[in-house]
């Protein structure tokens, strides 16, 4: 932004943490800029557009709609916006969720509908996506888990604004600057998109067809695996194992016995496609453990873990390894825990092949009316391609090269994505708080 000049001239805006503004821009408190429509509605059409919170990425202020919809019901009261409102997400403010609507429609009660006046919609929305204001919002949240904003607070932040003729300058060059980081971001989130996908392809090769391009192929017996080398054998994932698990169901562990410390809890989130997800911890006491649930459900170093429920974005039967630095660890409900022969199975190997099939053969073994789900006698059931050992232990150092190698790029294109984004984001600030002149831009 250092090739954009600021104002000619400042003043004091009389708000310590707005700080100077241009001289001639005004400061108003935002309901002198917009009121709140408080219209509710539960006869809204099936087909009338619907936007829940899950509908707006957060920060970005895009409207980027999801197969998801938070409405549960037809008869659900929803609240009713118009063409240029402004939608804004009082559920935990931080996650700065707020759109222009582009149509008339129905959005979640978790919005405040704001109609502007004299104000350009863009230039609130803008407004109410800034850092600081942010900040001042959620001071005044209540709820410690679910905290919310209400209108009387929102709208008691004051905002600068210049004349609804330079707000259009303003928005314009914003627009324009952001239109260019987006088109950026995005080609670079398609690029790791196509890592992921040559990393996968790379995987599922070498785990299913081996190193070897000159190896003498056989039919597996697997439709899901197809041909193998030669040598090679399929086997079911329980006849590989010494000992096996699910987590506890029922009332043995529930999330008011989750604590700081303690004994780790391995759940979903943490079982990704052939990599074990550290983030997400839960603990457990030593105590209840131990007393209530009889050290069950244990889980070792390199004992393999699967998923027993999947989305989209994380497939049922996906699997990985426990890492060394573990700890103390129990699997939870839907996660199932094997604990491998190593004289025949690695289990770095297993966990790959098994991510690798998961989306085509789960979707065979999956049982469950509303959501696919695999329990352990079908997690056991679960057909691998077994090389020797030796060869085992080579595709995986193989692949831990070759996609280290890939992951290396994915992780520089998503710092340039977040560097893009914080460029984004400030400069934006800097335009609706008048740190910078966008006028002769426009």
């Amino acid at each position: 932004m250092s090739h954009y000049k600021p104002y000619p001239a400042y003043r004091d805006s009389g708000v310590k943490w707005i700080g100077q503004v241009p001289e001639h821009w005004e400061i108003a408190r935002i309901k002198r800029h917009a009121s709140i429509r408080t219209e509710r509605r539960s006869d809204v059409p099936a087909n009338a557009t619907y936007v829940g919170l899950e509908d707006v990425e957060a920060e970005s202020g895009q409207y980027k709609p999801t197969s998801g919809n938070s409405r549960q019901t037809e008869d659900s009261t929803v609240g009713i916006f118009y063409e240029q409102d402004v939608l804004y997400g009082k559920l935990r403010p931080y996650l700065r969720k707020a759109i222009v609507a582009e149509m008339d429609g129905a959005c979640s009660t978790e919005f405040l509908v704001l109609k502007t006046g004299n104000t350009l919609p863009r230039w609130l929305h803008q407004w109410l996506l800034t850092p600081d204001v942010t900040q001042q919002i959620e001071s005044g949240c209540e709820g410690a888990k679910m905290p919310r904003a209400d209108w009387e607070h929102v709208g008691s932040v004051e905002m600068p604004a210049p004349s609804p003729e330079e707000q259009i300058q303003v928005i314009s060059a914003v627009d324009r600057e952001t239109t260019r980081i987006d088109a950026l971001i995005t080609k670079k989130t398609r690029f790791i998109e196509l890592l992921k996908e040559k990393r996968q392809a790379l995987i599922t090769h070498a785990v299913t067809k081996g190193l070897d391009p000159n190896v003498k192929m056989k039919d597996s017996g697997v439709e899901w695996i197809g041909e193998v080398p030669e040598h090679w054998l399929a086997a079911q994932l329980g006849k590989l194992s010494i000992a096996r698990c699910d987590g506890p169901f029922g009332s043995g562990l529930k999330s008011e016995h989750y604590q700081a410390d303690g004994v780790r809890v391995v759940r979903l989130q943490n079982i990704g496609w052939a990599s074990f997800k550290d983030g997400n911890e839960a603990f457990i006491s030593h105590q209840h453990w131990q007393d209530v649930l009889g050290c069950g459900h244990e889980v070792l170093p390199n004992d393999v873990l699967i998923g027993g429920l999947g989305d989209d974005k994380n497939p049922l039967g996906r699997a990985c390894v426990a890492p060394a630095n573990l700890g103390p660890a129990m699997v939870k409900a839907d996660c199932y825990r094997f604990r491998l022969n190593t004289s025949r199975a690695n289990p770095d190997f297993i966990a790959l092949a098994l991510s690798a099939t998961a989306r085509a053969e789960c979707g065979y073994l999956a049982t469950g009316a509303t959501r696919d789900r695999l329990n352990l006698g079908l997690a056991s059931a679960r057909v691998v391609p077994l090389p020797p050992l030796n060869e085992q232990a080579e595709i995986v150092a193989s692949l831990n090269r070759d996609t280290g190698r890939i992951d290396l790029l994915a992780d520089k294109t998503q710092r340039s994505i977040d560097l893009l984004k914080e460029r984004r984001a400030a400069f934006i600030t800097a335009a609706v708080t008048g740190q910078i002149d966008l006028r002769e831009s426009a």
